[in-house]
């Protein structure tokens, strides 16, 4: 679960296993021992005041579960083990938003003098604010199967979503107007794989990309992502123009009115406000 202010650690140092990875056929059917690490970043301020395991992650259990899941899996490389285990793990512990996972080998098929090696990684919850939006067909479905996509998604949680309000078309092309929408999530997954998911959800929903501005059956875009400052050839976060598109400000300030934004500085209700008065006639 993501939160800012998870920054307690509960560590587990070198657990043995017994497991049967590695690119070798032999190593796959022979076995051999791993090492496995884990700080898992939580919030303990409750069970320490209140002296309760259920307030807590328990390491043992934990611990039973990476057992179990580097016997019960077999994967070729160290780099895919970490991936899949500490991917297991976040969606299985409700209270671990983030942890280092580092698994060590030290029978690795090496012909030369060497202690260990290892792979480690870091993985944690994204908070993630999606604007969704549709002019064509039947708008509303669109959205809501839209929605429910993102909803069934194995590497996503839907935390909140806003009213879905009518709005007058954005960029100048003449069109029908929209219904748009905010949503909330928690996700596993990085900035530019969440833009894949989107795409390929408005795909399903028979989305075509021909006309800048122009009319759409389903419309998904990343609007923030933690607080990232990102730019690559095909996102820019956070969303460009965010503070002039009432579209959005709108029901972005239905459930995260307080959020701000990462380069403005100014909060989402800020904006909104901003903007409402610059529109007003004189």
């Amino acid at each position: 679960m993501y939160s800012e202010w998870a920054k307690d650690e509960i560590r587990i140092d070198k657990l043995e296993v017994y497991a049967y990875h590695g690119v070798y056929p032999g190593e796959r059917k022979m076995g051999q021992i791993f090492l496995v690490s884990a700080v898992l970043y939580t919030d303990t301020r409750r069970a320490g005041t209140e002296d309760k395991i259920e307030c807590s992650t328990d390491y043992g259990d934990v611990s039973l579960f990476i057992e179990k899941w580097m016997k019960d899996n077999m994967c070729h490389t160290l780099e895919a083990v970490a991936e899949k285990l500490a991917e297991d793990i976040l969606l299985k512990y409700d209270l671990i938003c983030g942890l280092d996972l580092e698994i060590y080998k030290p029978e690795a098929p090496i012909p030369l003098p060497f202690k260990c090696v290892s792979v480690k990684i870091h993985r944690s919850w994204h908070k993630a604010y999606l604007s969704v939006g549709s002019n064509m067909g039947d708008r509303k479905k669109y959205i809501e199967d839209g929605i429910q996509a993102l909803k069934e998604h194995p590497r996503m949680k839907l935390v909140r979503v806003s009213d879905i309000i009518e709005t007058e078309p954005y960029g100048g092309v003449e069109q029908d107007n929209f219904l748009n929408g905010v949503i909330e999530i928690e996700t596993l997954m990085g900035p530019e794989e969440l833009l894949e998911v989107l795409h390929e959800i408005e795909s399903s929903a028979g989305r075509e990309r021909t006309l800048r501005w122009g009319p759409r059956t389903l419309d998904l875009d990343i609007l923030f992502f933690d607080k990232l400052v990102y730019e690559s050839d095909d996102l820019v976060i956070p969303h460009p123009d965010i503070q002039n598109r009432e579209f959005v400000l709108k029901p972005l300030s239905m459930v995260a009115p307080n959020y701000r934004h990462p380069v403005l500085g100014t909060t989402v209700l800020q904006e909104l406000e901003e903007l409402e008065k610059s529109s007003r006639p004189m």
